[in-house]
């Protein structure tokens, strides 16, 4: 289980990702495919992320964008 993390942790992990990116991904979850992804998880108002189905998601959206028109 140690690849679920916050999103403060995933951030602190992986450099490459800003907290502002990742709180855009997960704004626009049900438009960009992350949440098909299956790599975001709540319990309550804590999001965690699987990093392993997140990094995949990643793999396979060369062109991610976080808005409506991405």
């Amino acid at each position: 289980m140690n690849n679920i993390l916050t999103l403060r942790q995933f951030v602190a992990a992986n450099p490459a990702f800003t907290m502002g990116g990742m709180r855009s991904y997960v704004f626009y979850e049900e438009y960009n495919g992350l949440k098909a992804s299956g790599a975001i998880m709540r319990i309550g108002r804590k999001i965690l992320i699987d990093a392993n189905k997140f990094l995949a998601w990643v793999a396979t959206n060369p062109s991610i964008k976080g808005g409506l028109n991405g």
